[in-house]
């Protein structure tokens, strides 16, 4: 596992707290790349955790030692840094290329198919 320095996992959520309800509370301390609250995927409904990835490590820090056990939303929410497994990150980044290789193919093909279009002179 790696720890990230600019990624911070935050648990203890309120049920009703979104991604721009966590990008608010957070934002005070930094530039905010991105935040999220996990929801389960039947039923939409949070699962209580969340995270929020700042743009540099000083932030991310800073947010850390204020905001844990700070009370949100009526709830004591726990910070720390998000625990990163290599094998995923390195797994998505395949993913992510594979997919653009495809694009790129798919979009070949199309440009390819257009070029082969014979256009008949004598239709004019």
């Amino acid at each position: 596992m790696i720890i990230s320095q600019t990624k911070l996992f935050v648990g203890g959520l309120n049920w009703q707290m979104r991604g721009n309800d966590l990008r608010e509370e957070f934002s005070p301390y930094g530039e905010i790349v991105f935040a999220r609250v996990n929801l389960d995927r039947e039923t939409k409904r949070s699962k209580g955790f969340g995270f929020v990835e700042f743009a540099n490590a000083e932030d991310a820090a800073k947010a850390k030692a204020e905001m844990d056990w700070k009370e949100v939303r009526w709830r004591a929410i726990k910070v720390d840094f998000a625990k990163e497994d290599p094998t995923k990150m390195y797994n998505k980044a395949e993913r992510a290329e594979t997919a653009e290789t495809a694009e790129a193919k798919v979009e070949a093909e199309q440009l390819a198919e257009e070029d082969e279009t014979v256009v008949d002179e004598n239709a004019f």
